[in-house]
């Protein structure tokens, strides 16, 4: 855009409430903020592109997976209604419904969260889908890793999965959390850990009356937003810390081949990712949330996410789906070879009464 252009952006902007309420942006800050909601919005076209050009290539090939493409059409979809989200989102900030607003004009804090959980959902389906991809070739390995395993040793596997789907649910709500401390500019206040205001539990300032009804304290108290999120933090790192230590330290663990190398690597980096995660969030609150340590902040919550996807994808041979399949398959083999001893007998008893058959005949003709 040359100079004009931009003034004339600039003008159009000016219109809306967001402008009207500061009215101090100049033009190098209008630029900066224009720069990076157009590379956001051009980043995520691109990257839609990046998704459907190979996969209509490979689809014309022949080359996917049977059982795939469904899976590939919903990632698609699940990326165009991201698209859709986004632009839900940036109206809610937009809007001459926002005029009259007392406090500093954002996008509603609900519509973000719903964007980052968009987001992080198509992103764990993608990674997901990509470790299926990458495992197909050991399926029957993973058949037989849990036909081969003691009734113990899959008991404290089974249990080691269920803790890893929790930790890594717990990921998630705590990395949605934190787009109500974005949304509702929270990580500005009590910049303290972890007391608040010296408290542990700053009630009189979690609850606004004001709010009706009270549950959106939970979603729009500045107070109980960073509260609900540091606390959810601190419970994924503890989680993380005693899922690893249950993988590793715990007697049936180190009695038992209960893990496989890709489950112990797993587990290692979920609680190391937690851990460090929950440290870098609290060195980000209290230096009041610079951009920079906001947004490593904001990638570290895709690292403990994708670590905790990987350990419980590596634990795939003690989930229920799967031992279905083994015992049907153990069955069906286990009828297949008593129906073909059943055959055998049945021939060789066949065989014998042949023969005494005509042995008898030959007594009678002679």
């Amino acid at each position: 855009l040359n100079d004009a252009e931009w003034n004339d952006e600039f003008d159009r902007y000016k219109l809306f409430p967001e402008y009207q309420q500061r009215k101090s942006m100049t033009l190098d800050e209008f630029k900066y903020i224009f720069f990076w909601e157009w590379g956001h919005r051009m980043l995520g076209r691109v990257v839609g592109l990046c998704f459907a050009l190979p996969w209509g290539y490979f689809t014309l090939r022949g080359k996917i997976p049977p059982g795939y493409q469904k899976r590939m059409a919903m990632l698609f979809t699940m990326g165009g209604t991201q698209g859709l989200v986004g632009w839900w989102m940036v109206k809610s900030g937009l809007g001459e419904d926002r005029r009259d607003d007392r406090k500093e004009i954002r996008v509603s804090p609900y519509r973000l969260a719903a964007h980052l959980g968009m987001a992080a959902a198509t992103y764990s389906a993608l990674v997901w889908t990509g470790l299926g991809v990458i495992q197909l070739p050991n399926e029957s390995r993973l058949r037989d890793l849990a036909s081969s395993m003691s009734k113990s040793a899959m008991s404290h596997a089974r249990k080691l999965r269920f803790g890893a789907l929790g930790v890594t649910k717990l990921a998630a709500l705590t990395m949605l959390s934190g787009a109500f401390v974005a949304g509702n500019d929270a990580g500005n206040a009590y910049n303290t850990f972890p007391l608040m205001d010296e408290k542990l539990v700053p009630m009189d300032d979690m609850i606004d009356p004001s709010l009706e009804p009270s549950y959106r304290n939970a979603f729009e108290n500045t107070a109980m937003v960073q509260f609900n999120h540091r606390w959810l933090g601190t419970t994924t790192a503890f989680s993380a810390i005693g899922l690893a230590c249950f993988g590793f330290i715990h007697p049936a663990a180190r009695s038992l081949t209960t893990t496989t190398p890709q489950v112990r690597v797993g587990l290692a980096a979920l609680g190391t990712a937690a851990v460090g995660q929950m440290s870098l969030g609290v060195v980000t609150l209290l230096n009041y949330v610079p951009i920079t340590l906001a947004a490593g902040h904001q990638l570290g919550s895709l690292v403990v996410l994708t670590s905790g996807l990987y350990t419980v994808h590596s634990l795939r041979y003690a989930a229920p789906s799967l031992l279905r399949v083994s015992k049907t398959k153990v069955m069906a083999a286990g009828t297949t070879g008593a129906v073909a001893s059943a055959g055998k007998a049945s021939t060789e008893g066949v065989t014998v009464v042949g023969k005494d058959m005509a042995v008898a005949a030959s007594k009678l003709l002679k």
